[in-house]
């Protein structure tokens, strides 16, 4: 009993060390943050819980009218956009580089602009909601 007993302990040990180990060389997606300035949370808090802080946003702007908090996609994509292309997708893209990496479909953009600071050519009204459609059929004016 004594010999199942340690030799359970030894594995489990073992196990514990190699999971320590293979997660701490976890490889993580490589983003380049080309924005200036302090984001409004941390790295880890933004990794695990961007979606929600956005859906509690977007809830928060479209059934009860609040706009300008802390949390807007807008805000977002004119922090983290590239200088190059001005856009948060594409191979190197802030959002499209971590998304494809952990196979995540990102369906933001289905109705937002993921272009920073984009000023939008269309009319209010086509879609049903407060801002204005952009040449791509994008809601994407700012407030």
């Amino acid at each position: 009993m004594v010999r199942l007993l340690a030799l359970m302990a030894f594995l489990i040990m073992g196990a514990v060390a190699s999971f320590a180990t293979h997660a701490a060389g976890v490889p993580k997606p490589m983003v380049k943050i080309e924005g200036s300035g302090q984001c409004i949370a941390a790295t880890e808090e933004m990794r695990l819980n961007h979606m929600n802080m956005l859906g509690h946003q977007r809830d928060r702007s479209l059934r009860q009218g609040i706009r300008g908090e802390k949390a807007s996609l807008i805000g977002c994509v004119d922090c983290h956009a590239s200088k190059s292309t001005g856009s948060v997708l594409g191979k190197d893209g802030f959002c499209e580089s971590c998304h494809a990496f952990a196979a995540v479909k990102v369906d933001c953009w289905q109705c937002h602009q993921p272009k920073a600071n984009f000023k939008a050519t269309g009319t209010a009204g086509a879609t049903g909601t407060a801002g204005a459609v952009g040449a791509a059929g994008a809601v994407g004016a700012k407030p």
